[in-house]
């Protein structure tokens, strides 16, 4: 009778084992939520940390620098072009120095002509009749070339004096425009607009500043 009832034990045993086995394998062990929640956390925080760096970014300034613009024009009234490096503008450098240069090489060139037409003035006032213009250009013809010449000199000596202060202003100006936070909020541009009512259209330039 013990040795039945041992066997039957014996066997009731084994069939929980089987049956738990069995559960097992038909139903894998999940992962508990802690183990789950970790690599949750981890992302969550990595996004985190990326979007404080993007709005770090988009609200980070350039550093004020209150000299940046006299220094810049200083600069650039020292020797052209260099207020422009300064402000690493260095694609204006050969726009500053073909500006100058074309107001000097007219201003040379008219400065020439004009003496030429006065030393030939000079030479028949003298009663020489061997400049180079006699027997083509009239005495009066030798004044009025002197008077234009003479206008073209000093209009070419203006537009160089202006092309170089324009050189100094553009360095400040820039240096200046370097130190503002220009993002989506400031919009300027063309816009054009139709009036259904009287048929016609109308273009002009949009400025918007949000707060």
């Amino acid at each position: 009778m013990l040795n039945k009832k041992l066997i039957f034990f014996s066997i009731l045993l084994c069939s929980c084992f089987i049956a738990l086995a069995q559960n097992d394998e038909t139903h894998p062990k999940t992962p508990s939520n802690k183990t789950k929640n970790k690599p949750s956390k981890k992302k969550d925080a990595l996004l985190e940390a990326l979007k404080i760096n993007v709005d770090t970014t988009k609200t980070r300034r350039r550093p004020m620098n209150p000299l940046a613009p006299a220094r810049a024009a200083f600069y650039s009234a020292v020797l052209p072009g260099l207020g422009q490096a300064y402000n690493k503008r260095y694609w204006k450098i050969p726009i500053v120095y073909a500006a100058l240069g074309t107001g000097i090489y007219f201003y040379i060139d008219n400065t020439n002509e004009l003496n030429r037409f006065r030393d030939a003035f000079k030479r028949r006032l003298a009663g020489f009749t061997d400049d180079e213009f006699f027997g083509r250009v009239t005495d009066e013809g030798l004044i009025d070339a002197q008077d234009t010449l003479r206008r073209r000199k000093e209009l070419s000596l203006l537009v160089t004096v202006g092309l170089y202060a324009l050189n100094i202003i553009d360095a400040n100006v820039d240096a200046h425009l370097l130190q503002f936070n220009v993002d989506d909020k400031l919009s300027f541009k063309p816009h054009y607009k139709i009036h259904e009512l009287e048929n016609t259209g109308s273009m002009g330039l949009t400025f918007n500043f949000q707060f």
